[in-house]
């Protein structure tokens, strides 16, 4: 059987060779910045998508939130970004200021539906556009907490809500060029001045 690993070079916009060390299964993201690198070692086309953690971002939010008030499809509540910062083994840098917000409208049935847009700058200077639509939502007796961004950051207790996006990722700089290409998922949760997001890339 061909071992050879086969590297999805998104930035550069090629496929290359390249050596998946360490890894079980048949798609990854290559810790040298390479991008998702495929391999048909491991593939399994019936098996659950995988997840390889990107980053963890914490936003700083402008309160209290401006609001459009109780329209037709429920209440607009608009969060500015107002910075923030995040680090982990395939992005890390700030969030950058006044370029971006949370638009949040609260439905009838208490669910948020979440609109995000803002602008990060990586430790080495590319700038990348990050937005997406999710859901927030928890029972009624957890509503306050939930929604209490500026409560110490609890992450033993963020099973009290459901906070969940599915960001994409656009930018010009070839060094992340491959974020233009992949599916991603966040574990969110709020605390310490906004919402803290773990990044996963679906594999």
């Amino acid at each position: 059987m061909d071992h050879t690993r086969r590297s999805l070079l998104v930035g550069a916009g090629a496929l290359g060779a390249a050596a998946l060390a360490g890894e079980s299964q048949a798609h990854g993201v290559d810790p040298n910045g390479g991008g998702v690198m495929l391999s048909p070692e491991g593939w399994d086309a019936e098996a659950p998508p995988e997840l390889v953690f990107l980053t963890e971002a914490r936003v700083q939010l402008q309160l209290p939130p401006t609001t459009t008030g109780a329209g037709p499809g429920g209440q607009r509540l608009i969060f500015n970004v107002t910075g923030g910062t995040f680090d982990g083994p395939h992005l890390r840098g700030h969030v950058t200021e006044d370029a971006g917000a949370d638009w949040v409208n609260i439905r009838a049935d208490g669910v948020g539906d979440l609109d995000v847009r803002f602008t990060w700058e990586t430790h080495d200077n590319a700038l990348i556009y990050v937005h997406w639509h999710g859901r927030f939502w928890s029972g009624p007796e957890d509503a306050e907490y939930a929604a209490d961004v500026t409560k110490a950051d609890d992450p033993d207790d963020a099973w009290r809500y459901y906070f969940r996006a599915a960001p994409q990722f656009e930018t010009g700089d070839p060094r992340y060029a491959w974020l233009n290409n992949i599916v991603a998922v966040t574990k969110s949760r709020t605390g310490d001045g906004g919402p803290i997001h773990r990044f996963y890339a679906v594999l």
